[in-house]
């Protein structure tokens, strides 16, 4: 399925492939994995859930709309069911680089 892969470090927005929830962890680079619906359509931003935690400065930070910033790298996914089952995004990247800002 193709997904988004937010890097804020370079302030970039990338066309990936995925298949799975372990391949968002294996992109991302953590297990701790936590999503939030972004869209009408069923996108979801999925993140590390203790990026926070962390405390990387230099990994930067990006927010979607109004939804909490997140620190490091993240990944807009289409879903159904709440994000149980994964799609294609239904976003375009010109409309996600609308909605994004880097912190």
């Amino acid at each position: 399925m193709k997904a988004f892969l937010i890097t804020p470090a370079t302030e970039s927005i990338d066309i990936v492939d995925i298949s799975s929830i372990e391949d968002i962890k294996t992109i991302i680079g953590f297990d701790t994995i936590d999503s939030d619906e972004i869209g009408p359509d069923g996108d979801r931003l999925y993140f590390d859930e203790e990026c926070f935690i962390r405390g990387d400065a230099a990994s930067g930070r990006f927010q979607v709309d109004k939804v909490a910033p997140v620190a490091g790298k993240g990944m807009i996914v289409g879903s159904t069911d709440g994000g149980d089952t994964f799609q294609d995004i239904a976003s375009n990247v010109d409309e996600i680089r609308a909605r994004l800002v880097y912190l």
